[in-house]
């Protein structure tokens, strides 16, 4: 499933780690890693025995975005081959960030230009004290274009304006503020803090979270009418004949766990 510079590991609590392993170079992707990312987070997205995803950094980065020799060759393209290669990175966050799956970014250090972007795509995420965020692009000549409307969706239009027109970093306690990470914890507890999230996420029908996901992203931007309220009203309907939904109400009536935590 996964190269060298990509590390895949599925766990028995039904959870997948995706790990970014180019420690050299602050696990910055080049064209070969967006391709493995995108090809495993597609993989797991389909396979109904994961149940969610992790994503994390190898060394002391989360990740530093894009690795600027690929930057570099990238800029000798044609007009055809750079939009391709420009079209990539953009599914990959498109893939993220619509995976049916609830995925954790484990944010382990810097999270620079794309790798935030990365962790504003994950629907959770939580990052150790020492880490440092920022849309750096700018100071590079370049702009957070594909990562940009994942990141507005995080921290809002204002917080967006300040951090991409400036390229400044920010701290772990500034992003929790901002609404990029949900919560900050000392580095040694980290792998604690993921584990307890895990936890509570595994507890939810796999169907019910890939729905709630589909719920969150069609909500987004829309006006509370009468086409809203109907919309919600069949989705519940919906699921309320779903083998799993009578499943989970039978189960906490008989106060006994439901089957997709036995």
């Amino acid at each position: 499933m996964a190269g060298d510079s990509l590390l895949s590991e599925r766990r028995a609590d039904g959870s997948a780690w995706i790990t970014l392993n180019r420690p050299e170079v602050h696990n910055a992707f080049d064209d070969r890693l967006i391709v493995e990312l995108t090809a495993a987070l597609s993989n797991l997205g389909a396979d109904d025995a994961v149940r969610a995803v992790v994503l994390t950094g190898s060394g002391r980065s989360f990740s530093a975005g894009a690795d600027l020799n690929w930057m570099r060759r990238s800029s000798t393209y044609g007009e055809a081959e750079n939009m391709a290669d420009a079209r990539a990175l953009a599914i990959l966050m498109k893939t993220l960030h619509e995976l049916p799956k609830p995925t954790v970014a484990r944010v382990n250090g810097a999270a620079l230009g794309g790798g935030a972007g990365l962790v504003a795509c994950c629907d959770i995420a939580v990052a150790s004290a020492d880490a440092r965020f920022g849309t750096t692009e700018v100071r590079l000549g370049l702009i957070p274009a594909v990562i940009g409307p994942y990141v507005v969706a995080a921290i809002g239009l204002r917080q967006a304006r300040r951090l991409m027109l400036t390229g400044e970093r920010i701290a772990a306690a500034e992003a929790a503020r901002i609404g990029l990470v949900h919560d900050v914890v000392p580095p040694e507890r980290l792998d604690a803090a993921v584990a307890a999230l895990l936890e509570d996420l595994l507890k939810g029908g796999p169907g019910a979270l890939a729905a709630v996901k589909r719920l969150l992203r069609d909500l987004t931007g829309r006006p509370i009418d009468v086409e809203l309220v109907d919309d919600t009203a069949r989705r519940i309907a919906a699921l309320r004949t779903t083998a799993e939904a009578q499943e989970g109400v039978a189960a906490f009536l008989a106060k006994r766990q439901p089957v997709w935590l036995s």
